[in-house]
């Protein structure tokens, strides 16, 4: 109604695009490249003599350029990305430049001899492809960090900008998301400074570079036709190779955080190999021993802000009153230097901030719950009710031994620190108690500050 309103805020994140008046507003640039190559993209029900067309694949023609096969659930819908016309310099083309009959008729020069015959389009677009990102992505200065706490952050295309094929925008876009959310919300409950959100742009810049720089990789090779057999060759090997690694970028399993505040050091990596410091929880099966259910370790917990550490149990016999696992628990729970009882505020449960799971190398037979430590067993909320959902033991009857799956040290085990947003933190010893605390103390605050 033309009428202005102010809003304050404490942040402000921008996610609105790659023409972000958030990101102009705090004066950063998108810089890079174009590769000045329009492509369309459609949803499509189709009827096809071309065999491969529930495949990922790469159809080069010889004159006509290119297309992308991406089959769609439900056994019928197929994603077509198709390659269009060059582009001058800072040329853009949009649906209003190009028709879906335009881009119908380039996807059968390119399936001739096959006939593609689309009965139905449930969705279609055209994009021209970009490689540009910012220099940050938060309005504070690169040499000014020690002395301002970013107020302001920008996310997906708003800092970053690549080619939308298999949707890396999305999907990186929602691990930007996904990684300052979980930090805003440490910050504005208290649990952690503000000095924490510095590691939003730090974490995530890397990653989109890593994209990018990949990204622009595949659309040069994608577009490249072959000159000879032996050209030929060696581009379906590439492409073969890169497929692969664009469906590790799409499912975020490239992304491996480096050593920061956030991120222990190597040192003790090789007490669970499969474990991998800085990248995403590998899941395994396991028994859960409350109720002897098999389940998937990674799908017992949510995403409620809370830090996970996980025990592998050692070697030892789990009833011993000196086993190190039981000695961990006698910490966590009683010791003044627990950051369990450090950064827990007063008043809520035990495990609200970092909560404490265990699993033991015996089949879930061999244990009984009332036994194990009290710690395990923990009585939460109003009602102090038990929590059966803490212990956990191998898949042995279906051969699916977490501790061999993962590469987990028989002998010694091991503790695995988890992040909010289930990146693997650390890898510490099973007695390593100084080493848990500081680690912690790096970016949780005491409860009397929270």
């Amino acid at each position: 109604e033309g009428q202005l309103e102010t809003e304050r805020a404490r942040y402000v994140v921008g996610c609105d695009g790659a023409r972000s008046s958030v990101r102009r507003s705090i004066n950063r640039k998108l810089v890079g490249d174009s590769a000045n190559q329009a492509w369309g993209v459609m949803d499509v029900l189709a009827v096809t003599d071309f065999p491969d067309i529930r495949f990922k694949c790469l159809v080069q023609s010889a004159k006509e350029g290119n297309l992308l096969i991406i089959p769609r659930e439900g056994g019928y819908l197929v994603r077509i990305y198709v390659e269009l016309d060059k582009l001058d310099e800072n040329e853009r083309k949009g649906k209003e430049d190009i028709t879906l009959d335009q881009l119908i008729e380039a996807t059968n020069r390119i399936f001739r001899p096959y006939k593609f015959d689309v009965k139905e389009v449930a969705w279609w677009s055209v994009y021209a492809i970009g490689h540009r990102i910012t220099d940050k992505f938060d309005e504070v200065p690169e040499d000014t960090v020690a002395d301002h706490i970013p107020r302001v952050f920008i996310a997906g295309d708003a800092c970053h900008t690549h080619s939308a094929k298999a949707g890396q925008g999305m999907n990186v876009s929602m691990g930007d998301t996904f990684n300052l959310g979980w930090k805003l919300i440490a910050v504005l409950t208290g649990r952690s400074p503000e000095s924490l959100l510095h590691t939003y742009s730090a974490e995530r810049k890397t990653v989109a570079q890593a994209l990018i720089d990949f990204d622009h990789r595949w659309s040069r090779l994608i577009s490249a036709p072959p000159e000879s057999d032996a050209d030929s060759l060696e581009t379906t090997t590439q492409l073969q190779k890169h497929f692969i690694e664009h469906g590790r970028y799409t499912a975020g399993l490239t992304v491996q955080y480096e050593p920061s505040v956030l991120t222990g050091p190597a040192d003790w990596q090789h007490l669970a190999t499969g474990f991998i410091i800085g990248t995403r929880f590998h899941s395994a099966p396991v028994i859960r021993l409350g109720d002897g259910k098999p389940v998937h370790l990674g799908h017992t917990v949510q995403a409620d802000g809370r830090w996970r550490v996980y025990a592998f149990a050692d070697a030892s016999d789990p009833y011993a009153t000196n086993s190190p696992l039981r000695k961990l628990c006698n910490f966590l729970e009683q010791d003044s230097c627990s950051p369990l009882r450090r950064y827990t505020p007063e008043g809520d449960d035990l495990d609200s901030v970092i909560d404490f799971r265990a699993v033991f190398q015996c089949d879930h037979h061999s244990l009984e719950f009332e036994t194990m430590p009290e710690l395990l067993k923990l009585q939460k909320g109003r009602y102090k009710l038990k929590d059966y959902e803490k212990m956990y033991c191998p898949d042995l009857k279906q051969g699916q031994d977490i501790f061999d799956m993962r590469g987990v040290d028989r002998n010694a085990g091991c503790l695995l620190v988890v992040r909010p947003d289930q990146y693997v933190a650390h890898i510490l010893p099973i007695d390593g108690y100084e080493s848990l605390a500081n680690f912690f103390a790096g970016f949780l605050l005491p409860r009397d500050n929270s």
